[in-house]
């Protein structure tokens, strides 16, 4: 499995955020956001098997784990990570882009699905597989990352066309100011949630947090 780093921090978005959380970042992705943050992973990394992974994991004080990447759906041996993680009783949030099929994934207990909606200015809005968000059970968590007010649209039709059982995030992409968002948000009284990155106002932009 090829892991771009492993790092324990405080989860810094979605439900678990300001939860003590070890990071699991794989290597390789199969989109290329204009925002995103983790350029880094896009290639570089190095080959572990799931024993030296699991080495490496169990050294930290905790129980909960994120995959995330990069696009860790694209790790062939995934499903066999899980499988010893969840014998080892860690809790899992898997964070995926939104362009891979995760239904059989999204079914196990335990493990949360932490699902990207990309928007207009990301570039990568015609990626998306909606049926994804189908999938999704109250234990999920559904994210659209969001830059301007046509981004904040197309995030409201595709709530509209595909309602999800599971929370609902409207992160705004960093840089931008998030009162406006807020703003918006407010106005419509939609029933979601405003998500900031906690780890990047803690700690800044940076590796490892």
């Amino acid at each position: 499995m090829k892991i771009n780093e492993l790092f324990y921090s405080l989860q810094g978005e979605g439900m678990q955020s300001g939860l003590p959380t070890i990071f699991l970042r794989t290597s390789g992705c199969n989109l290329r956001c204009s925002y995103c943050d983790t350029t880094y992973a896009y290639m570089k990394g190095a080959q572990m098997n799931l024993d030296e992974i699991l080495s490496q994991i169990e050294k930290y004080p905790c129980k909960h784990l994120c995959i995330t990447g990069g696009e860790p759906l694209l790790q062939k041996e995934l499903q066999p990570l899980l499988q010893k993680l969840l014998k080892k009783k860690y809790t899992i949030c898997i964070e995926t882009n939104g362009s891979i099929d995760i239904k059989k994934y999204a079914w196990k207990p335990h493990v949360m699905i932490s699902l990207d909606v990309k928007c207009p200015s990301s570039g990568m809005h015609q990626r998306m597989f909606f049926r994804n968000i189908t999938y999704l059970t109250k234990k999920d968590q559904l994210k659209f990352i969001i830059e301007n007010k046509k981004d904040y649209e197309y995030a409201k039709k595709t709530l509209h066309n595909y309602p999800p059982q599971c929370v609902v995030f409207f992160q705004p992409v960093w840089g931008t100011n998030p009162k406006k968002l807020a703003s918006w948000i407010l106005h419509d009284g939609l029933s979601v949630r405003l998500g900031l990155q906690l780890q990047k106002i803690v700690w800044g932009v940076k590796k490892g947090v």
